[in-house]
């Protein structure tokens, strides 16, 4: 029973992350850096984090950049690497983070930031090496690092609330 109710709550993150990347890729955000994106699916990974840990923060992560890149239609393409190379890397920071906020040490926002960070350095690195040009890395980044700041902030400050609103479910799955 506890295993039916842990897949069935991964199952119904997996859809909203889905259902945020797909929508955030159709609707036009208005950024003064092209590519650039507010990163509302990681709200989705970092909530995952804080209820059942780094394997299923991981797992929706992946999933989501895989199904997601097939619902949009660049599946194998440069966007897929892109959104695959971002979501582990990013997933993988905010497990240091978690790990710092568990401890009291940092709040879900430097987390929240700290994956954002990573997910923008890892998209500008993988773009770099494909098109083989270093000059992003020089030229782009510091923007994207920059935008980095206040979407890391948004998302994280989504996810307090989330936290807070779902406190009940998540002292349920933490007693289980």
């Amino acid at each position: 029973m506890m295993q039916t109710r842990k897949l069935t709550h991964i199952a119904i993150l997996i859809t909203f992350a889905l259902v945020i990347h797909t929508v955030e890729a159709m609707v036009p955000v208005p950024m003064i850096v092209p590519g650039a994106k507010l990163g509302l699916a990681n709200v989705i990974t970092l909530l995952t984090f804080v209820i059942y840990g780094f394997k299923s923060a991981m797992f929706i992560a992946v999933i989501r950049a895989i199904l997601g890149s097939i619902f949009i239609g660049n599946f194998l393409g440069f966007g897929f690497f892109l959104s695959f190379g971002g979501a582990v890397l990013s997933t993988l920071a905010m497990a240091l983070g978690i790990s710092l906020w568990r401890r009291g040490a940092v709040s879900l926002i430097a987390v929240s930031i700290m994956g954002a960070v990573a997910h923008n350095t890892a998209q500008v690195l993988i773009a770099s090496i494909l098109i083989q040009n270093i000059n992003l890395l020089r030229l782009y980044l510091p923007l994207l690092l920059f935008l980095a700041l206040p979407t890391g902030f948004f998302t994280g400050l989504v996810v307090i609330y989330a936290e807070k609103a779902l406190s009940k479910v998540i002292k349920d799955v933490k007693q289980q």
